[in-house]
């Protein structure tokens, strides 16, 4: 087994006082690592919540391993996260960035109630870039492409991911993407969609996506003026930090009164 890199060991948290019995599972993106929403993950367990901030399978250690997984294995890791929270727990919500909020989005259409709200951050759902087109015609013969790690807009800061994009990891992205979309309609958890005003890595065509296809739910937008793509370690952090514990309280307050 490869070592994980400092920094890319997941996170977990049991909560407590008033709050330990509700959850937060939180999820990174597509070549990055646990390193860049520990800061979040922390800031929630220090609101009492139990946190799981799972290191997602292929990351963390060498860009070549994520060609060797796929989005159910990804997927499978945030499962098995949600159901460790969802047994100690009485609600558990969902976090993401980047392709983090494309899998805890999947989270919240297969679980229905048994998700109480999504906090994502530039969710991941599709791309407006042309060559993306051909990644799956390319993928047997071209292993990886330029990262697209550390678009963070603080000085001083770096994300912890890859320098290389996994081709076939990209593709089975893709295949995620479509699953997701076509879905939307079944998210019935509220949503916090934290979006960044400019963002190097995923574009304007997710949000779009997002409020198009989330017609059973209710999408509340907070727009990030001062971070990049990674904006769980940029300028913005903090908003988002306590936009969040703001959120899951209310809903946790709404879903004991239901």
């Amino acid at each position: 087994m490869l070592p994980i890199l400092e920094g890319a060991h997941p996170f977990a948290a049991d909560g407590s006082g008033d709050s330990a019995r509700i959850g937060v599972l939180v999820s990174h993106g597509f070549t990055g690592t646990p390193q860049s929403m520990r800061p979040w993950a922390d800031h929630l367990a220090g609101a009492g919540f139990a946190v799981r901030l799972p290191r997602l399978p292929g990351h963390g250690t060498r860009w070549q391993d994520m060609n060797n997984t796929r989005w159910s294995d990804w997927y499978g890791e945030v499962r098995r996260a949600y159901d460790e929270l969802a047994a100690r727990c009485d609600v558990v919500f969902a976090c993401g960035l980047s392709m983090g909020g494309t899998l805890v989005t999947k989270l919240a259409e297969d679980l229905g109630d048994g998700i109480a709200g999504l906090v994502l951050v530039n969710p991941a759902y599709g791309t407006l870039r042309r060559d993306a087109a051909f990644a799956r015609y390319l993928a047997w013969a071209v292993k990886s492409r330029p990262g697209i790690g550390s678009d963070i807009k603080k000085g001083g800061v770096a994300e912890l991911s890859y320098d290389k994009t996994p081709l076939k990891a990209f593709v089975s992205l893709q295949e995620l993407w479509k699953l997701v979309v076509a879905d939307l309609g079944k998210v019935t958890a509220p949503v916090l969609f934290f979006h960044s005003r400019e963002d190097h890595v995923v574009d304007e065509l997710s949000g779009r996506l997002l409020h198009a296809g989330a017609t059973s739910t209710r999408v509340t937008e907070i727009s990030l003026e001062n971070s990049y793509h990674v904006a769980t370690v940029d300028n913005d952090a903090e908003l988002i930090f306590a936009g969040s514990v703001d959120f899951i309280r209310a809903h946790t307050a709404a879903a004991v009164t239901d």
